[in-house]
């Protein structure tokens, strides 16, 4: 994968309905949980609900979030926007309490929302977390083959009763009788991606590398856990990059609130880091906005670039790792496309 400019990003999150106010809420730690309809072990359970005015549910709520999302992120397009491929990524086919018809209806509805017709190369993505990386390489696929940008738009919601039920079958969700768990969440969240120097600003940031691998010792499947996956991803995103620990100033993670996902990351950097930092922050929106599903990476890409643009950043340069609920793992290297104050 070559180097990718993200430009401009949209967000709708529990605690923002934008970008600004999203990434405002999370580095305040202002969190958007409240008590749910939902009842588990006796009590409601607790999540990450986005307020709108009108109250829609279900998956006509989940078009509102990707509209909300894409509209913020076109607002710095070059181009007109139905040249701009979209590439909607959605949940997992084999999720539980997924709603019906997103592959086939959710992207013409989308592009209907936005008042555009969608260009021929856009296409919907079910891989629910980890969907986000691979959108970005086929990003770059497009971009390489001429678009003059495309469109990432991540959205989902657990907030699902099926979905839910699954999760705590499975002992995956926060209930008051089991602290090592989840809590659900809902966002909407886009990118605008070109080539870099095209349409860059103050804002841009860019992905120099991306790496894959798999990890076996996912967290259902009980074997233990050595982060090799992780690992392996980083070391790949790394390479691509040209990177190393000392170009990252910071990790950015979908680390959602079990004990799985932070030991996974203590092992990793354990294990890559050759020389200590005095300073190596993991940061994980998820504590304030809950677990999103597909809408994660971009969420995560948008608050590297909020940090950057607001010079709360530690550096130049950051790491965004997550990976799936089964075997998959992925890492990219990210770095502002502005650094005179570094």
């Amino acid at each position: 994968m070559s180097v990718i400019a993200i430009q401009h990003v949209g967000m709708a999150t529990g605690v923002g309905l934008s970008a600004p106010a999203s990434c405002a809420a999370i580095r305040a730690r202002i969190t958007a949980f409240h008590e749910t309809a939902f009842f588990f072990d006796g009590e409601p359970i607790v999540g990450g609900m986005v307020p709108l005015a009108h109250n829609p549910r279900g998956r006509e709520k989940i078009l509102d979030l990707a509209a909300l999302a894409a509209r913020e992120a076109l607002e710095g397009t070059p181009c007109a926007a139905s040249d701009v491929p979209i590439l909607l990524v959605t949940a997992e086919e084999d999720r539980p309490g997924r709603f019906a018809g997103l592959d086939e209806t959710l992207l013409p509805d989308l592009a209907r929302r936005l008042e555009i017709s969608a260009h021929p190369s856009s296409q919907v993505i079910c891989e629910g977390r980890i969907g986000g990386v691979h959108a970005l390489v086929r990003a770059d696929g497009l971009l390489r083959a001429g678009s003059p940008a495309c469109l990432v738009v991540g959205v989902d919601t657990l907030l699902v009763a099926r979905t839910l039920e699954s999760l705590h079958d499975n002992r995956r969700l926060l209930t008051a009788k089991h602290s090592n768990g989840l809590i659900p969440g809902e966002a909407g969240a886009a990118l605008l991606v070109t080539r870099p120097g095209e349409g860059d600003n103050a804002q841009s940031v860019l992905c120099t590398g991306v790496g894959f691998a798999r990890e076996e010792a996912s967290v259902l499947s009980g074997l233990p856990l050595r982060a090799q996956g992780l690992v392996e991803a980083i070391r790949a995103a790394m390479d691509v990059a040209g990177a190393t620990f000392d170009d990252v100033d910071v990790r950015i993670s979908d680390v959602q609130g079990e004990q799985y996902g932070f030991r996974e990351a203590a092992l990793a950097a354990q294990r890559l880091m050759r020389e200590r930092k005095p300073e190596f922050d993991l940061w994980h929106p998820a504590d304030c906005i809950g677990s999103v599903g597909a809408a994660t990476l971009p969420v995560l890409i948008g608050i590297a670039q909020d940090a950057w643009v607001k010079r709360y950043a530690p550096g130049p340069g950051a790491m965004v790792h997550l990976g799936d609920d089964h075997h998959e793992r992925a890492a990219l290297i990210l770095r502002t496309a502005d650094t005179g104050a570094w």
